[in-house]
């Protein structure tokens, strides 16, 4: 009789697989386990923040974590947990919540191993918390909160490939600048829509009750807001203006910098 040849415990397919499996446990562990400290202070000499945004802690892991920063002068604290990665879409779904002492947003990032990914978030802001930023930028400052029914964008190959939203407004006071002294109006409820340009985003502003804009932006890539006033709101306001303008007609624009002091 013929003995059968032993086979080798340890053949290429088996070690392929084995190894295979070793990397996977210690990403896993590097993720559960390496401090978001540790890795962000890695991570921070090779990348290029905004002069406007410090970090200034990170704690927890990779995988559950917080950061405090300072975002053009406003203490911002963000906390994210990762989810369960698709193994489809090699992509990683990760949750955040962003809030300032009054203020805040939450939602779902998306990212796949592209760099490719999209985000969906809703929330609160507090105008009130934001008056001096926005009385050093000339604005116009209302009473109560802004509310953000969704706000959705996706981005590919390091810039916005879309943006939607929807924001809303229960209506009130508004205080704006009027030479030496202060405007003051009362309004209606009024809704905010966001929608992608080839530039960059457009954001309008209409009563919520219909009849067309009364306010429209263009926030470009550089950083640069273009702003359309309409005699709609001028009417909304109260304001004496010429009868013969119609409320579709540009009564006030403006170019500057959406943050003060320069472009982004």
């Amino acid at each position: 009789m013929s003995e059968t040849p032993a086979k080798a415990f340890l053949r290429p397919g088996k070690i392929f697989l084995l190894t295979l499996a070793g990397v996977l446990i210690y990403l896993v562990a590097l993720v559960v386990l390496v401090p978001a400290g540790w890795l962000w202070h890695q991570a921070s000499a090779h990348i290029q923040l905004p002069p406007e945004i410090q970090v200034r802690q990170v704690s927890g892991k990779a995988w559950s974590g917080a950061a405090g920063a300072v975002v053009a002068g406003y203490p911002v604290m963000l906390d994210w947990q990762l989810g369960a990665p698709s193994l489809t879409e090699l992509a990683v779904p990760v949750g955040f919540s962003l809030a300032t002492s009054q203020s805040s947003v939450n939602g779902r990032v998306n990212l796949n191993w592209q760099g490719a990914g999209t985000l969906d978030a809703s929330g609160k802001l507090t105008v009130a918390e934001f008056e001096d930023m926005i009385r050093r930028s000339g604005g116009a400052v209302i009473e109560g909160d802004v509310t953000i029914d969704q706000l959705v964008l996706s981005w590919e190959d390091g810039r916005l490939t879309g943006a939607d939203g929807l924001g809303r407004w229960a209506g009130g006071r508004v205080t704006w600048p009027m030479g030496n002294t202060v405007g003051r109006a009362d309004f209606p409820p009024m809704r905010a829509s966001l929608d992608s340009t080839a530039d960059g985003v457009a954001l309008v502003v209409a009563p919520e009750s219909g009849g067309g804009p009364a306010a429209d932006a263009e926030i470009r890539w550089n950083g640069m807001m273009d702003l359309r006033v309409y005699k709609r709101m001028v009417d909304l306001a109260g304001q004496p203006w010429p009868d013969s303008a119609s409320p579709d007609d540009v009564v006030f624009r403006v170019r500057q910098p959406l943050i003060p002091g320069g472009a982004l």
